[in-house]
């Protein structure tokens, strides 16, 4: 006999109390957030800065945004080599540990210790760790690079270890048993099953870290961070409208490209 549509949602168990505990947990933590946080509100100049700051987009310093020496352009590509020299010293140092934390590569002893690693690296943001190299490095690009190569290795590492956790055994098992050694094993099993996912991730790391070198600067450690703040310290509405357009337009030059190359490498 067949169910009808009432009779089959009345055998359903009926999750309500669920739900509705759930629902009243969120709203507590929310209602905890909202008091522990002040609210001072607005400063008497908050919408006049505000203003000047959106006003400036539209009212940029052209020469500077132009000026390919000491201008935009130049803060830019400063950004980009710190982003890009810090995602490839990422992606290096985060392939040996993603192989010891992959659960079916390495022991568990082993696992356990890469992934305590990982985990603490994680921990700190990205400011933390400019802080931290602007003490051994002083001020500059090369602490930016540092910056992002470790920031990098907790997040290129994870998704790492789930590519290789996801590797097809059995094509391993095959070139063993047509007695392939361990590098064609390499060159022709694991390989072409982790370089998709790797160069994905590596990709979308990279879009990540121009948004990180865009900030570092203001630390002091490289990048178009620094000339924006001491723009809008001293008021200078027309250059900081420069700056911002600036990395506006590179963030989405860089989000594009980068979308269309993942995109690329998973459709193969």
């Amino acid at each position: 006999m067949q169910l009808t549509i009432d009779q089959q949602l009345r055998k359903e168990p009926n999750r309500w109390i669920h739900k509705s505990l759930t629902i009243a947990f969120i709203f507590v933590i929310i209602a905890w957030a909202m008091g522990t946080i002040t609210f001072t509100g607005i400063k008497e100049n908050g919408f006049t800065i505000m203003s000047n700051i959106v006003s400036s987009l539209f009212q940029p310093d052209v020469d500077f945004l132009f000026d390919f020496k000491l201008g935009v352009p130049a803060l830019l590509l400063e950004t980009i080599a710190i982003a890009f020299v810090g995602t490839i010293i990422g992606a290096i140092l985060a392939l040996p540990l993603a192989f010891l934390a992959a659960r079916n590569i390495a022991p568990k002893w082993v696992n356990f210790i890469a992934l305590t690693f990982i985990a603490a690296i994680r921990t700190f943001p990205a400011f933390v760790y400019g802080l931290m190299f602007l003490r051994v490095t002083g001020p500059g690009a090369f602490a930016g690079v540092l910056t992002v190569s470790v920031v990098s290795i907790g997040m290129i590492s994870k998704l790492y270890i789930e590519a290789i956790e996801d590797l097809d055994k059995r094509i391993l098992e095959s070139l063993d048993a047509a007695g392939c050694n361990t590098f064609e094993k390499i060159r022709y099993g694991i390989l072409p099953q982790l370089f998709t996912d790797f160069a994905s991730t590596v990709i979308y790391r990279f879009e990540i870290n121009i948004k990180d070198a865009s900030t570092l600067g203001l630390v002091g450690a490289g990048g178009i961070g620094a000339p924006l703040i001491f723009a809008m310290n001293d008021f200078n509405w027309s250059k900081a409208g420069a700056i911002l357009l600036g990395i506006i337009i590179l963030v989405l030059i860089v989000e594009t490209i980068s979308t269309k190359l993942r995109t690329k490498l998973a459709r193969g």
